[in-house]
């Protein structure tokens, strides 16, 4: 970093969250004079008025939007109509009253979830109008690009500068392992750690396994998203990932190699596998701000396993119940 952190009043809401923990972490060590990480309970960023209420309390020079509620498909298959709702009234609160208080630095982290089901991979910006999302992820996925849209109508009409970045799907530690809430690595690591303790020789994954993603360290997001706020003012959404396909029964594979579960896969294939293909073009936000993902896959992948390991009863707590932060 260059030093532009230093003195900034910084407001991250959804700082208590995953990626949030990170990104607080981050900005804190860059001396901020103040960095401001507003609960829920406090705040609620559905309500204009507490979004208003927020930005008259901390008077941010630089706002980084990363509140939401979000889950894996079992929670987009429960609660669809929650994860459209609350997530654009989060997110269309903080851009105006952004706007209004003239915010100098606006960061809104969407999601790769608004991309078309069949895209072609690896997914290049230019391509997030060219169909309708995955049915699974559209309610969340369509709330948070709706959020691209607000922005650059209000950059064309006020001169908003407001950036917005997608970073693939995240894993490391911090995720939340509680079945309720978590995504697909933090599910298989409970899965197979489960396995191992009470002896039993399968476990059950959900879909065929055919399906690929891509995973960015949590850490890595953290520090794209600093990169970002830093160096870019552009009005195009921008990835953030790991140039790294993996399709998911090699990911199980992996998952059971480092927890030492040696029993049989069993695939429920009436569970959906959810979009076939994940895989981000990562060129943008190397060429616009100079990020790369540097953290290996194999070596994420142990340090989450290592720190579900130590940290358990706060893993599989987190979330539960998943409110807007």
């Amino acid at each position: 970093m260059s030093g532009f952190w230093v003195g900034k009043r910084v407001l991250i809401t959804g700082g208590a969250g995953f990626l949030g923990q990170t990104v607080c972490r981050l900005v804190n060590q860059q001396k901020p004079s103040l960095l401001a990480v507003p609960s829920s309970a406090d705040y609620d960023l559905r309500t204009a008025e507490d979004a208003h209420r927020l930005l008259a309390d901390t008077q941010p020079d630089v706002v980084i939007h990363l509140a939401a509620r979000v889950g894996g498909i079992g929670a987009n298959l429960q609660r669809p109509a929650d994860l459209y709702l609350d997530n654009l009234l989060m997110g269309t609160n903080v851009i105006e009253q952004c706007r209004l208080a003239g915010t100098d630095r606006l960061v809104v982290v969407g999601t790769i979830c608004s991309y078309p089901k069949h895209t072609k991979v690896p997914f290049t910006e230019d391509f997030l109008w060219t169909g309708y999302p995955e049915e699974t992820n559209a309610p969340y996925g369509v709330a948070k690009l709706a959020q691209l849209v607000q922005l650059q109508a209000n950059r064309d009409q006020y001169g908003q500068q407001g950036i917005y970045l997608m970073p693939t799907n995240l894993y490391g530690p911090g995720d939340k392992f509680h079945p309720s809430v978590s995504h697909v690595i933090p599910a298989l690591i409970k899965k197979c750690v489960d396995a191992v303790e009470a002896g039993h020789d399968s476990i059950e994954v959900w879909g065929t396994g055919t399906a690929s993603r891509e995973f960015l360290y949590v850490d890595d997001a953290a520090q794209g998203i600093l990169l970002a706020a830093e160096h870019y003012r552009g009005a195009a959404p921008v990835n953030l990932g790991a140039n790294h396909e993996v399709a998911i029964k090699e990911l199980v594979h992996d998952v059971a190699e480092i927890t030492g579960f040696a029993g049989r896969i069993e695939w429920d294939a009436t569970k959906p596998d959810g979009q076939p293909r994940r895989c981000v073009d990562p060129a943008r936000a190397k060429e616009l701000f100079g990020f790369e993902a540097t953290t290996p896959f194999a070596e994420g992948l142990r340090r989450t396993y290592r720190w579900y390991l130590a940290n358990r009863h706060e893993a599989e707590s987190r979330g539960v119940p998943e409110t807007p932060a």
